[in-house]
């Protein structure tokens, strides 16, 4: 006889620590590595891919949407990426705020290569007076969330404890926002005509994707957002970069490709996810934020007939069907259940 047995969120959140903290096997996420520009970023986290024993829920991105959000998970991953440093342990139940917790004592970390002032990052709190919750000088401090707490002068993370206090990896005190451009066409026969899944009889979308040099996983293309720009040119910018490599063709060249893709990335698009992204490089003080917006090439005239080139920071690019059993970097495979299910095509 089979039994079933019912978990509540709160002891399945404290199975999948207690298996973490163990070291027993159970599925292992991958660091969003996409901080720009620093090669020691990139490097700490291949050095730390093996090291991270991180738990991933699937389908964590998209319960974020919802007006409930659950604990984040791998923002307590041991150790933090690139480091041997241990975060302070921080059950399912010590996650927010608003619960007291005195015993609490957050490890202080801000890597070297933050520390040394790269254009991308902050100076050290006590060097300047940043003005969180608003656009600073160029650099969008805001949330996605609305307001974060700023206490003795530093940001607090909207989603409650990580067990590190610092920057850790990332450039910037409080949010730091990234965008991620999902390009799709339709898959087509020599005919253009429309191809439909054998089994779900539904039109095979097809996007973009890189394959990472960090740690080998297609993925799709995406990066920061520099200070005092829109985010719809970071999305072109970034999709340029890393899927047309414009950064090593002529200006010539360059500038056909500009206009070619102009009009797509002009277009309103499909918002597939704007928010928190529950990254392990996340801290009490630093964390992730993301904006994923779709743009269709419906007619498949556009970016469809550009040739792919992968940037500095791709290994590959190429055109890949959109299906749930081809595994993604990170919640990437979320991003395209979301853009199938919009444009009512086989997932």
């Amino acid at each position: 006889m089979i039994r079933r047995f019912s978990l509540n969120q709160n002891w399945i959140g404290r199975i999948r620590l207690a298996l973490t903290i163990l070291g027993l096997p159970y599925t292992v996420c991958k660091p969003d590595t996409r901080l720009r520009p620093s090669s020691c970023t990139a490097l700490a986290f291949i050095n730390s891919q093996s090291a991270t024993g991180c738990v991933y829920k699937p389908n964590t991105l998209r319960m974020m949407s919802t007006s409930v959000a659950p604990p984040h998970v791998k923002s307590r991953c041991q150790p933090y990426p690139g480091s041997q440093i241990q975060r302070f342990s921080v059950p399912d139940d010590k996650v927010d705020w608003s619960q007291v917790w005195a015993q609490y004592s957050p490890v202080n970390h801000t890597d070297a290569c933050v520390t040394k002032g790269p254009t991308w990052a902050d100076p050290d709190i006590g060097t300047f007076a940043p003005r969180f919750n608003s656009v600073d000088g160029g650099v969008d401090r805001t949330s996605f969330h609305g307001d974060y707490k700023v206490v003795q002068a530093r940001p607090l993370n909207p989603r409650g404890r990580t067990g590190l206090a610092g920057r850790g990896l990332l450039g910037r005190w409080g949010p730091n926002h990234a965008a991620d451009p999902i390009v799709t066409r339709w898959k087509v026969d020599a005919k253009g005509q429309k191809l439909s899944h054998p089994v779900s009889k539904l039109p095979v979308l097809q996007f973009v994707s890189i394959k990472r040099k960090d740690c080998g996983e297609w993925a799709i293309p995406g990066g920061m957002v520099d200070p005092g720009e829109l985010v719809s040119l970071t999305l072109q910018r970034e999709f340029s970069e890393e899927a047309l490599n414009s950064l090593s063709v002529t200006a010539e060249e360059r500038a056909k490709t500009h206009e070619r893709i102009s009009k797509l990335f002009n277009s309103p698009g499909f918002e597939v996810y704007k928010g928190y992204v529950d990254d392990p490089r996340n801290t009490d003080n630093a964390w992730m934020e993301t904006v994923a917006i779709n743009f269709h090439d419906e007619t498949g005239n556009s970016v469809s007939e550009l040739p792919l080139q992968a940037g500095d920071d791709a290994g590959q690019v190429t055109w890949i069907d959109v299906d749930s059993s081809f595994p993604l970097y990170a919640s990437h495979s979320h991003f395209l259940q979301t853009v199938a299910k919009e444009r009512h095509a086989h997932w």
